[in-house]
């Protein structure tokens, strides 16, 4: 029996050596960790359980039959973070360079198959080249078998893909298919083909960092939801997010015990809203004042930073925040920030997650650019994903609500469920200057009666109280009263129940 024992040792430290000592050096001295070493930086400690630690490849050609690493590049098991339980799978760029085959990506199957299951997250770490080429049309179908899971996976269990290396090829359409994508700052880039074939096809010149690092995707694209200093940053925060999360849409987002009272009022928030109507001020101040603890987890803070995406917590329950930010083109509305805020708003709907909108918009961006780039459709899908979701959802206007942008941000009439104003709101088709020069066209030559058209429009318009007595508000607020009056309102709501008509699936404006 020793010998038995022994020589699974033996086996084990084979798995777990990866592609070699020299390989694994390489890997440290670029400053990336190792597949196995990244898991344990995700989960509980000591929490890992490895499956398919012995698989190897199928594959005979090209002298394939005498390189076999067991384990095959990738790393599959299942852990717990803050004792929640959570699968992964990490891919290790030491072996065959993370390359995928066959029986790598029937591993990566296993534990997709498991997470949906049993009901919980999974994490995927990639650094890996793409497709292994000396398998053919074997790694390009288990490519297929994989993004099946991952769109059968998608609105049951959250998926969240971590990019600690390389990602091209095949390998960046499963993480294009979860919920999250983060990047590591300088050592990873993801990308469709890579600089050689762009430099053949196109004739472009470009470094893998100018076509696919994380400037591009995290600030340029919107492909990735953020980029980390570093291995280590980037697994800790993923911990921080999923504490955010249910572990499938089965459930309720996890509570835990709050510290901070869900009645406190915060006085500062009355001198938010500069007197100066143009002035602009951070919206993530006003998160971070009503949040518990002020702990705000921002989505996408590098793309479309004229809204702010992100998690909180409310009296112990998980929330989204979505807001308006006027420190970025005056939190106007435009492409990238409808396509940044849509996608969050119905990741927060398919998990059960109360949504909290903060409203400061002047309107859509106008210009050929915008109009040409599809505005229209882009727009119509945060209009889309409010009006289709179920979950509360709680609406402050702080100041600006103007045009079709006030109908889009959870008003009302999409079915917003609690819609506050603070008294410096101001809700009209259009600001007061644009309004006056369209009604009064024949006084624009008089300055002295333009000036006192827009003070009428103004008294008229610009405040909250028309909307109120229509009842498309519910009532107007004090700004320091804002927490304890979103946290009764999610209160009121816990049992809160809507369905929308039976369809086999809605065709969002994509």
């Amino acid at each position: 029996m020793k010998e038995i024992i022994h020589a699974l040792e033996q086996k084990r430290e084979a798995a777990r050596a990866g592609g070699g000592r020299r390989r694994m050096e390489a890997q440290h001295a670029k400053g990336k960790l190792m597949a196995r070493e990244r898991i344990e930086l995700l989960l509980d400690e000591g929490s890992f359980e490895e499956f398919d630690m012995f698989v190897e490849h199928r594959a005979h050609e090209f002298g394939m039959a005498e390189n076999k690493v067991p384990g095959d590049g990738v790393v599959t098991g299942w852990g717990t973070v803050n004792g929640r339980l959570v699968y992964v799978f990490s891919k290790d760029f030491t072996v065959f360079g993370g390359s995928l085959s066959g029986a790598h990506a029937q591993k990566i199957c296993k534990v997709q198959e498991m997470a949906m299951r049993s009901g919980a997250p999974i994490v995927g770490i990639f650094d890996a080249g793409g497709a292994r080429i000396q398998e053919g049309v074997e790694s390009l179908a288990g490519y297929a078998d994989i993004f099946l899971k991952n769109i059968l996976s998608s609105g049951v269990i959250p998926q969240i893909s971590v990019i600690m290396g390389p990602c091209a090829g095949g390998d960046v359409y499963s993480p294009a298919m979860t919920d999250f994508i983060f990047m590591v700052k300088d050592t990873s880039y993801m990308y469709v083909t890579g600089p050689d074939v762009v430099k053949t096809v196109t004739n472009e010149t470009v470094t893998h960092d100018e076509l696919g690092g994380w400037r591009v995707h995290a600030a340029k694209s919107g492909v990735a939801d953020g980029a980390f200093d570093n291995d280590f940053e980037a697994l800790g925060q993923m911990r921080r997010l999923i504490d955010f999360l249910p572990g499938s849409n089965r459930e309720k987002p996890p509570m835990r015990p709050s510290f901070d009272d869900p009645k406190r009022e915060e006085p500062s928030l009355d001198r938010l809203i500069p007197d100066n109507p143009n002035k602009p001020y951070d919206m993530k101040e006003l998160i971070e004042k009503v949040a518990d603890e002020g702990d705000f987890f921002e989505i996408s803070p590098d793309f479309g930073k004229n809204i702010v995406t992100g998690f909180g917590r409310m009296d112990g329950a998980p929330v989204g925040f979505v807001a308006n930010q006027p420190m970025s083109l005056a939190g106007v509305l435009d492409i990238d920030a409808s396509r940044k805020a849509a996608r969050f708003v119905r990741f927060c709907d398919a998990f059960n997650i109360p949504i909290i909108t903060f409203v400061d918009v002047p309107g859509f961006l106008p210009g050929t650019k915008q109009e040409q780039g599809g505005l229209i459709k882009h727009g119509a899908k945060l209009l889309f994903a409010y009006g289709e979701a179920t979950v509360p959802k709680i609406t402050v206007v702080t100041r600006k609500a103007y045009g079709g942008a006030y109908d889009v941000m959870s008003s009302k009439h999409l079915r917003g469920d609690f819609n506050y104003a603070w008294p410096s709101a101001e809700i009209a088709v259009m600001g007061a200057k644009g309004a006056v020069e369209i009604i009064f066209r024949a006084d624009i030559g008089d300055p002295d009666k333009i000036a006192q058209r827009t003070k009428e429009y103004q008294d008229r318009f610009a405040n909250p109280f028309v909307a109120a007595s229509l009842g498309y508000l519910d009532d107007v607020i004090m700004p320091r009263e804002t927490r304890r009056r979103i946290c009764r309102a999610l209160k009121a709501l816990e049992k809160k129940k809507v369905e929308n008509p039976w369809k086999k699936h809605d065709n969002i404006p994509l």
